[in-house]
């Protein structure tokens, strides 16, 4: 049930955006334990001097295409898991849409199931009344 929020700067063009989605979703589901029906994204582009981030601090050199994923899951993943998803990820991410893997970054945050509501008010794991 994992929430992504992608940030980026603006100038891409609609199927870039699309391609860097589904890439990001299809990365979680082959490699994050995501099913292929669990998609929740949101893509956020900024302006110039909207999206702060270092060039060069533990990795880079980052460009104006760096792209920020955040990632809110609802259970953790073993360092495998996540080692596998990160590497995944920054090749589709190359493959996809060029992006190159210096500026990919990949904040990963896990929750307890009950602090999710799909709808309804329901929190997750409430049996439907």
């Amino acid at each position: 049930m994992p929430f992504v929020r992608i940030s980026l700067l603006q100038g891409r063009s609609p199927q870039y955006l699309q391609n860097l989605s589904t890439t990001v979703h299809q990365a979680m589901v082959d490699t994050f334990d995501v099913p292929p029906s669990d998609r929740f994204q949101t893509i956020h582009q900024y302006t110039p001097g909207e999206l702060m981030f270092d060039r060069h601090y533990l990795g880079g050199p980052r460009s104006d295409a760096f792209t920020l994923i955040a990632i809110t899951a609802g259970k953790p993943r073993s360092d495998s898991t996540r080692r596998a998803f990160y590497q995944t990820l920054v090749t589709r991410l190359q493959q996809a849409v060029g992006l190159d893997p210096e500026d990919v970054m990949v904040v990963i945050n896990t929750t307890a199931a009950q602090e999710w509501s799909f709808g309804g008010g329901r929190m997750n794991g409430d049996q439907a009344l």
